[in-house]
């Protein structure tokens, strides 16, 4: 609690800018303690036709709101706030301070030659390098991933790329979260390896803590982010995997994929 009320009510200092980022994001440093954060100021939203109502920034707090309550914790503490370019989301920085280059992704999301895909890894996607040479796009079968490919379905997320997770130590973190919570199914991950397997009842047991928080005070502070047709469909995402008791599959119609992909 304490640093979200850092978060909320420390001065922003303004380090620079997140030059690889589609909307304006800026790297700050919050209050007497200097913690990293990253603000999104609602001017430097890019208008988007899809998503036509409220603001990114509101979705972000909105998704780590949604994250807190049901317990899969997999997002950082984000608020909403006043800050030096006007409102915006102000989220605490998680992973190095510095950014690592790597030539080839080998982290949780991979790219290998189709046939040295590890055997822990679950394939998603058939790829062709510039050259021809066939490869293959695999993810982690690891518990944490796929906790948050189920908080992802929760949430409608339009757009998790692999560049959206972030390991800290044996803690895994999911960044980005602005283009999430539509009314319209628009679940478009690199997560897909799980599809149609059973959730695990760790999870299941996270939606229907979410489904007990959506009557007990978490729709309220929803109603001041997005639509109430939006906190709808969010209930109805819940109950429907319930229901179902698996992870969602591709539909076949609307393409399944972020790009990019990284």
């Amino acid at each position: 609690m304490a640093l979200l009320r850092e978060l909320a009510d420390g001065e922003l200092e303004i380090e620079g800018r997140l030059l690889d980022a589609s909307n304006l994001a800026l790297r700050v440093w919050v209050g007497e303690s200097r913690t990293s954060a990253i603000y999104k100021p609602v001017r430097g939203e890019r208008e988007l036709w899809d998503f036509p109502d409220g603001t990114l920034a509101a979705r972000e707090r909105g998704s780590y709101l949604v994250s807190r309550a049901g317990g899969w914790d997999h997002i950082p503490e984000t608020v909403l706030r006043d800050g030096p370019l006007g409102p915006g989301s102000v989220q605490r920085w998680v992973g190095p301070l510095e950014s690592t280059v790597v030539d080839l992704p080998v982290g949780l999301v991979r790219l290998d030659a189709v046939d040295e895909v590890p055997e822990d890894y679950l394939p998603v996607v058939g790829v062709e390098l510039g050259d021809g040479t066939p490869m293959a796009v695999s993810h982690a079968d690891e518990d944490q991933l796929a906790s948050l490919a189920v908080l992802d379905a929760v949430l409608n997320n339009a757009d998790r790329k692999a560049s959206h997770l972030i390991e800290d130590g044996d803690r895994l973190w999911a960044i980005d979260h602005g283009v999430t919570l539509n009314t319209a199914t628009k679940l478009r991950t690199v997560l897909w390896g799980w599809a149609g397997d059973p959730l695990r009842e760790a999870d299941v047991e996270r939606l229907h803590r979410l489904e007990a928080a959506l009557y007990d005070g978490l729709t309220d502070e929803l109603a001041d982010l997005i639509t109430a047709a939006e906190i709808d469909a969010l209930g109805a995402r819940v109950e429907r995997l319930l229901a179902s008791g698996v992870f969602p599959e591709p539909d076949g119609v609307r393409h399944p994929l972020p790009w990019p992909l990284w």
